[in-house]
């Protein structure tokens, strides 16, 4: 889910900076230190989009750089247990599946992409398969999928996203389609 953010922090203008105008400044600094960074609670700041700048700042002992008290907007990604997301299919592999989910990747171990537990990998086609229903996913498919957990390493700058595909209406967008077709049939016969 993309969140717009209202954060507080001192920003540390350098003197390579002191030619432009404060503003335009601050968010640069503020882009070169948050953009593309995990924030613990908040996900992956994707972008920051406005800077409210005090025009009064402070210098410390032996240091040149200005420091300025700052509020400014940002946009974030982070995904939510239990939220239900679409996304792309990037890679299949034994273990499971990634899918693309805007800034970032999900992952589905191959215990979750199927109700069955009866799923085969192809290596030579690059597809995961059930063999109860005959269903298939490979790469390029788009699915829907459930967060079942979320954890962030700051320190490596990561934000792991678990799923799962294994309730009803998750999956392959057409399997759920023709799912859907056929309830809807049957209900009106």
């Amino acid at each position: 889910m993309y969140k717009l953010v209202e954060l507080e922090d001192i920003v540390r203008i350098p003197p390579r900076y002191f030619s432009k105008p404060l503003k335009e400044a601050a968010l640069e600094v503020l882009r070169n230190n948050y953009e593309g960074k995990v924030v613990e609670g908040l996900g992956r700041v994707v972008s920051v989009l406005d800077v409210e700048i005090s025009e009064y700042g402070y210098l410390t002992f032996n240091d040149g750089s200005l420091y300025h008290p700052a509020k400014f907007k940002a946009l974030t990604f982070a995904a939510i247990p239990q939220e239900v997301m679409e996304g792309e299919v990037i890679l299949v592999e034994n273990i499971g599946i990634w899918v693309r989910l805007g800034a970032e990747e999900g992952f589905i171990h191959r215990s979750q992409v199927f109700p069955s537990r009866e799923v085969r990998y192809d290596r030579d086609q690059g597809l995961v398969f059930d063999m109860k229903s005959k269903t298939t996913i490979r790469k390029g498919d788009i699915v829907r999928a459930r967060v079942t957990s979320v954890s962030y390493d700051v320190h490596k700058g990561s934000l792991r996203i678990r799923m799962t595909m294994r309730q009803p209406y998750l999956g392959k967008i057409e399997q759920i389609e023709e799912q859907r077709k056929k309830e809807l049939g049957e209900g009106n016969a």
